[in-house]
This record gives structure tokens, sequence and C-alpha cells, in this order.
């Protein structure tokens, strides 16, 4: 008898374990709402806070790819009535994968990308703009290396870094800049060893003891996604395999040091979720499906009052248009 009620003290044990760990990982989602659909094709987004105000970016054109893709902000100050700060275009290129960021200066800078519509030398140019109140924007700076796109620009510790990976014909490289002004980019790596034939997408942050993390897609062989690793200089990684392909991929660590991500899932349905990210083990896991699918994905993620506002676009509703939901997380 002894030793059937002390089995079943510690089966009760382990459920209340179990139950604490999920109640500790719930994600709720508090409300998704279409914020911007004005042009036929709506996608790629980011999200910032800024002066008291949201600023959200994206692409905007004809389709996915088109010829006249331009670089939309648009900002709010609730999140929920939002009306257009700026139109980046050009006369000779597709503008793609709007990012956003601050400078230590305090300052907002846009980055993204143009497609040549008539390449001659170079098909790809990642380009930066810095603007004091999101909308009125400098000229254009061309940063990075042609046909290496340069993805996301993080600022630590008064530098900017960045990931670009190689978009022209027999170059798959992946590359790390790093620069002083957000004007001129220095590479930092030539070659990142990291296993694959194509790694691409990145998304990386700093933690306070300046260790860096860096969340990346990889499409070719392996297509799974991967974790890296790395400290100052940040001259080397070490790279772990996720096991799970993943599209469009951002994080953010909370103010208690738990990290989560937005990514692409590709296992059917396809869908944009918020997923738990274990860097240290390598482990991502779903947490909650954000109203998406089809044409889906690229978000942007922020941190304010106490909850993750998020940024995406999706075509589940028929046209391509970006959303912004607020999610409730848990307690640790």
């Amino acid at each position: 008898m002894l030793k059937l009620l002390t089995s079943s003290l510690i089966a009760s044990c382990l459920l209340v374990t179990t139950l604490k760990a999920e109640d500790e990982s719930e994600l709720r989602l508090v409300e998704s709402q279409r914020i911007w659909d004005h042009a036929p094709h709506n996608a790629f987004t980011d999200l910032i806070r800024f002066q008291d105000r949201w600023f959200c970016v994206f692409r905007e054109g004809k389709g996915h790819v088109s010829a006249d893709g331009a670089l939309r902000v648009i900002t709010s100050v609730d999140g929920k009535d939002w009306k257009s700060a700026a139109l980046v275009t050009s006369d000779d290129s597709d503008l793609r994968d709007a990012k956003i960021t601050t400078t230590p200066d305090g300052r907002l800078m846009l980055s993204g990308a143009e497609a040549m519509n008539d390449p001659k030398t170079y098909k790809h140019q990642s380009l930066v703009w810095f603007s004091e109140d999101g909308r009125n924007w400098s000229q254009e700076y061309e940063v990075g290396d042609h046909d290496n796109w340069l993805w996301r620009i993080t600022w630590q510790d008064n530098k900017a870094y960045g990931f670009g990976y190689g978009c022209g014909k027999g170059d798959r490289c992946l590359r790390l800049f790093r620069s002083s002004d957000g004007k001129t980019f220095d590479t930092l790596i030539e070659k990142v060893a990291v296993e694959g034939t194509y790694p691409n997408e990145t998304s990386v942050v700093f933690t306070p003891d300046d260790t860096g993390y860096c969340l990346l897609r990889q499409d070719g062989k392996p297509n799974s996604g991967y974790i890296g690793k790395s400290s100052p200089p940040y001259t080397e990684w070490e790279w772990k395999s996720l096991n799970k392909r993943i599209g469009g991929p951002h994080m953010i660590r909370l103010p208690d040091g738990r990290f989560l991500a937005a990514v692409r899932l590709y296992d059917s349905p396809v869908r944009t979720s918020i997923c738990w990210l274990d860097p240290e083990n390598a482990k991502l896991t779903e947490a909650l499906k954000l109203p998406s699918g089809g044409d889906t994905s690229y978000a942007g993620l922020a941190w304010h009052d106490d909850m993750l506002w998020v940024s995406y676009y999706s075509s589940h509703e028929g046209k391509t248009a970006i959303y912004l939901a607020k999610v409730e997380v848990a307690p640790k």
C-alpha cells in the first residue's frame, strides 16, 4: 500500500510540474487586425516603437515580385489607427524587405535591398536611409557588396552588425558585416562557416553579456533552420541545427531572458507562428499560430507595455495584407 501511495504521489507531482511548465510557456493572442492593404500586394514587415509612436515598414507593389516595389512607412500612436508617413521609391529597381532600427544617436534607420529591373553588372544592392522623425528620409546609401543581401542590421556597443547572403549565380555564402556609422560596412567574416548550400535570412540578438545569437534560415541542403552563437569580436560562430524548416526568421529576447521567434512554418498548413526558442539546446517549439496562411510571414517584433507586438503579412483573407497582433506572455 505504501508503495502504491508513493507511486501515486510521484505521478501527481509530475503532473503538477508538467502543467506548471505548460502554463509558464503559454502565449495568448489578445487581438490581430489588418492595418494596411492599399497596394495590390503588401508584405515583408518590420516594427518599432520610436518617440512614443509605432512605425511599421513593409514592401508594397503589384505582386510578390514586381518592378514597382516600394518601401512604405506607416505610423500610429495606439497601434489601431495607422497613417502613411513616407513612401520610398526607386525609378529603376524593385525595393524589397524593409527593416527598421534605431541608431545610437537616436535616429531611425531603414534598410532594404533593390533588385535591379535592368541589371547590367549586378542584380541586387543593399541600401539604408536615415530619419529623425520617420517622415523625412535621407538619401540612400549603398551598403555591403553587390549581390550580397545584407538582410537585417542590429546595433551593439555603437557598432552595426548584419549578415549578408549571396544571391548571385554561384555565390551562396553567408557573410558578416560591421559598421561604425551605418553608412559604410566592412567585412568581418568573408565566408561564415555554417553547414548548408544556401544560408540566407537572419535575425541577431545580443545579450547583456555581449553574447550574440543568430537565427538563420537555410534553403537548399539541408533546409532546416540553424541557431548560431558567438562572443566578441564575433569572428567565430558555433552553429546548431533546429531540425525544422523556417522562413522569414526574427527573434526577440524578453526582459526575463527568454527568447521568442516569429517564423514561417512549412508543414501543412503553411502559417506564421510564434515559437519559444532555446538557443543553447537548439530547440524551437511552436507556441501560437497567428491568423495566417498562404503567402505569409516576415514579422516585426517589439516588447511594449508587457506585451509582445507583432507585425506580419498574410493572404489568409484573400488579399495579401499587413497585420498587427498583440500577444500576452505568461510570466516565467
